[in-house]
């Protein structure tokens, strides 16, 4: 039989997570972003990634960057922070997750995103999509947590090469292109939509 103060350690880290999730919806809506499309209703999945769809529903072809996004966030904190509890080290990488949403959908960024790359009509992600980016990462933490380095990785370039056929990006064209944008890239991913 388990103790209050052993259930209280064990929803510290949730209820850290119920915290940081719930500030950065308050940093989304403070930034203007709505909580659903403009459209009114409410997808699970778009298959749209260039489309006014995009960004907007719970889930669409970018989320399986975010789920990377938690594949690089489990390996680098489990070499940076080895002795942090598994549980903790989630919370860290939500809690990432979280400040790039915020960082994502600011007016400089969403700047950058349509002058660097083929994001033209990138207005911003609807607070629905952030928590399904962020749900995501959550996911891919935890499935890279099981699968280990090896296998993990070949998901990682299985998962990044088939978007680069699908959908003309994936998480390192985004970064790259976000940080050093080139013309043929661009156009190579604007000629996909």
């Amino acid at each position: 039989m388990t103790t209050g103060g052993q259930m209280t350690s064990r929803a510290l880290p949730w209820l850290a997570m119920a915290a940081v999730l719930a500030g950065g919806v308050y940093q989304l809506r403070s930034q203007g972003r709505l909580w659903i499309c403009a459209c009114d209703y409410v997808l699970l999945w778009t298959n749209e990634y260039w489309g006014s769809n995009t960004s907007q529903q719970l889930l669409d072809p970018a989320s399986f960057t975010h789920l990377l996004h938690g594949f690089v966030l489990c390996g680098l904190l489990a070499l940076v922070v080895p002795r942090v509890p598994p549980v903790w080290r989630l919370w860290m990488a939500v809690s990432i997750e979280v400040l790039w949403e915020v960082l994502e959908n600011s007016k400089f960024v969403i700047r950058r995103y349509r002058e660097g790359t083929a994001a033209f009509g990138y207005h911003g992600d609807t607070v629905v999509n952030s928590a399904g980016d962020v749900l995501c990462c959550g996911l891919g933490f935890l499935l890279a947590r099981s699968l280990g380095f090896r296998r993990s990785l070949a998901v990682f370039v299985a998962v990044e090469a088939t978007l680069a056929v699908w959908i003309r990006d994936g998480l390192l064209l985004n970064v790259l292109m976000l940080i050093y944008p080139i013309d043929a890239i661009e156009a190579w991913q604007a000629a996909g939509h």
